[in-house]
This record gives C-alpha cells, structure tokens and sequence, in this order.
C-alpha cells in the first residue's frame, strides 16, 4: 500500500512544508502539491522547497495541473485533472521517471489514462467526503473494486480517506490511498508512521 498526501495549506493546522516534510519522514510516497490559488512564482517557489524537504525520505512530489511549474521546481511528476491532455503528450518535454498521474472518477476515465501512458490514477470518492459535500454519484468500494480490475496500472483510492479505511480499500485492490485531512490531521500525523502499514493494516 502506498500512500498519496494532498496538500491544502489553508486547512493545514501547521506550516505545510512542515505537515509536507512530517509525513515524508514517516514514509508517505507521493506528495501532491494542490495549492491552486497561488500565483506561479509562489506555487514554483513553494513545490522547489517541498522537493528539498522530501528529498532525505524518499517521497515524490507532484504538482496539481501545472506541468511547467513542475519542470520548473524539478518535482517528480504532474497530477492531471480528468480530461486533460494525454499523459503521452507530455512525456516528450519531461525527463525519464517523470511522473503522471490522473483523477477519475468512471470506468471509462481509468481505461483511457492507462491507455493514453498514465503512470497511476486516483478513483473516487470512495466513501462521502467533506472536502466534496453533497456529491451525487458517489463510486464507492464497488466501483473502486472494478475501477482496480478493469486496468493494469496503480490505482489509488481517494474520497473520506480515514486510517480504519486503508484496509478495506486495499482488499478492493487500491495499490494506494489518497487524502487531505488523513495526512493533515494532527492526531493521525502523530500515531502513524505509513511505513509500518504498507499491507493496508
């Protein structure tokens, strides 16, 4: 089980880069830089001193729909909104290993990232989430369940995310989870360390 912090630095309780750098030393694999209000200079400045903080733990970090900013900062990879430009159209001005990642939210979406090079997608919401109140259709363990059979690639569970949840979504064949709060939340920062909970327990 891997797992995939995404950042919001306005409900962050401490100093993201701080929340960032905590979670990288307990063993979280990929950052998501999700901060998109900030203006590019700050939004470069801010992933450039994330991927410095991450760099001793081995973390990935990747920006939220904004490919230049992480060419700019030198981050790990991009996260591209469903819908997006193909992840294979962006390889060439990428290096090798860069990383891209896809949300979605169908079938349908999760079979066309694998097919257009994604190198993972996050699927959901699984469970009801605050951060989308009021969502209609919500996919759920079943969907993610068939989002996780019908493609080759990694598939990460996203949506009311919680650490009691881990399991149920790794039993549903998440290879990863994803969340805001999970990862932000003091009380979870201080108790788990994610290395020592790779098989979802």
């Amino acid at each position: 089980m891997k797992y995939y912090y995404i950042t919001d630095r306005l409900s962050c309780p401490a100093d993201v880069l701080d929340c960032i750098e905590a979670n990288a030393r307990r063993g979280i694999d990929w950052v998501q830089i999700r901060e998109k209000d900030l203006p590019v200079r700050d939004l470069v400045a801010l992933t450039s001193q994330a991927v410095a903080r991450v760099a001793p733990h081995g973390s990935k970090v990747l920006v939220n729909g904004r490919l230049d900013v992480a060419l700019a900062a030198a981050a790990h990879g991009v996260h591209l909104p469903s819908g997006a430009p193909a992840p294979s159209v962006l390889r060439p001005v990428a290096r090798a290993g860069f990383l891209v990642a896809v949300s979605t939210h169908t079938l349908g979406e999760v079979r066309r990232a694998e097919r257009e090079g994604a190198d993972f997608v996050v699927f959901g919401p699984v469970y009801p989430t605050t951060s989308k109140p009021g969502l209609a259709n919500i996919p759920g363990l079943e969907g993610l369940r068939a989002a996780c059979r019908a493609v080759d690639m990694p598939v990460a569970a996203l949506g009311g995310i919680a650490p009691g949840r881990v399991a149920s979504c790794a039993h549903a064949g998440a290879a990863a989870v994803a969340g805001i709060s999970m990862f932000q939340r003091p009380a979870t920062m201080d108790r788990f360390d994610w290395r020592q909970h790779r098989s979802g327990g």
